[in-house]
C-alpha cells in the first residue's frame, strides 16, 4: 500500500485542529503520515495535536511565523509518501478522501487531482462544482482548485514542482499554474470530498482584497498584458459563476 504525505500548517488553531486532524486519522486509507507545520503558534493547538499520540504525526515547530505557503514547503521537505496531500488546519475530510483520490490517480495515471467540496457558511452546506479538468490555459481563467482538495502524484512529480511560490498572496494558485504550465493536466472528482469554512478565512472572503490578489499573480505571469486583462475579466465571471450556484 503507497503512503500518502498529509501536510497541514498550522497558526492559532485550536479551534478546530482536533476535527482537522480526525478527519485524517479517520480516513478508510490508513497508510500515510500527517506533517502538521506549525507556523509559530501562541495557542494551546501544538497540545491538543500532541494529545492524539498516533505515530503517523509528526509535528514541526517553526520557531517564526512565516506563513502558510512557506509552512507547507517545510512539510514537503520532510514529506516521504508517495502521493502528496494539503489540508488547512479549519477544513476538514470526507472519511473516504484519500481511498477514492489514490484510485482516481491509479486507475488513469494522473498527476495532478483535485474534487468538489462543500462551504460551511452559518450551518449552512453548500456545494462548489469543480471543472472535470484544467489545463493552464483553463486555469488562468477559472480559480476552482481549493487546496485541501488536492493530490499529488510524486511518482512522476518532484517536490521542486510543487513548492509554493514566494508571492505575498494567492501562492497556492501561483503553484497550480507553475505545474500546469509545464503542459500537465489536473483532472477533478465531482464529488464532495473536503469541507471548507467560509467564516474563518476573511481574508479568502474579502472580495476586494480576493480581485487585487488574483490581478497581482496574472503580473507574474509572461503573458501578453491584453491576455491577462482577458483571463481576468473570465476569472471574475467565474467567481461570480460559482458564488450564484450556490
Amino acid at each position: 500500500m503507497k503512503k500518502v504525505s498529509v501536510i497541514i500548517p498550522m497558526h492559532n488553531s485550536s479551534k478546530h485542529i482536533d476535527e482537522c486532524i480526525s478527519s485524517v486519522l479517520n480516513q478508510t486509507y490508513e497508510n500515510l503520515e500527517i506533517i502538521v507545520v506549525d507556523d509559530k503558534s501562541s495557542d494551546n493547538c501544538v497540545e491538543i495535536v500532541e494529545a492524539k499520540k498516533d505515530s503517523r504525526i509528526k509535528i514541526i515547530k517553526l520557531s517564526e511565523n512565516v506563513g502558510a505557503a512557506k509552512a507547507r514547503n517545510v512539510g514537503i521537505q520532510e514529506a516521504s509518501g508517495e502521493y502528496i496531500c494539503f489540508l488547512d488546519s479549519d477544513d476538514y475530510w470526507d472519511k473516504e478522501k484519500l481511498y477514492k483520490q489514490i484510485d482516481f490517480i491509479d486507475q488513469n495515471n494522473y498527476f495532478f487531482i483535485y474534487s468538489e467540496y462543500a462551504y460551511l457558511k452559518n450551518n449552512k452546506i453548500k456545494i462548489a462544482h469543480v471543472p472535470k479538468w484544467m489545463n493552464y490555459e483553463k486555469a488562468l481563467k477559472n480559480t476552482a482548485i481549493f487546496t485541501s482538495t488536492v493530490m499529488f502524484n510524486m511518482n512522476y512529480l518532484k517536490k521542486e514542482d510543487i513548492y509554493m511560490p514566494n508571492v505575498k498572496r494567492g501562492q497556492d494558485t501561483a503553484t497550480w499554474w507553475q505545474i500546469l504550465k509545464k503542459g500537465i493536466t489536473a483532472y477533478g472528482i465531482n464529488e464532495v470530498l473536503a469541507f471548507y469554512r467560509v467564516g474563518e478565512k476573511s481574508l479568502s472572503s474579502n472580495k476586494i482584497k480576493a480581485l487585487k490578489r488574483t490581478w497581482n499573480l496574472y503580473k507574474r505571469e509572461d503573458i501578453k498584458f491584453l491576455k491577462k486583462i482577458y483571463c481576468f475579466n473570465c476569472y471574475i465571471f467565474n467567481a461570480i459563476k460559482r458564488r450564484l450556484s450556490l
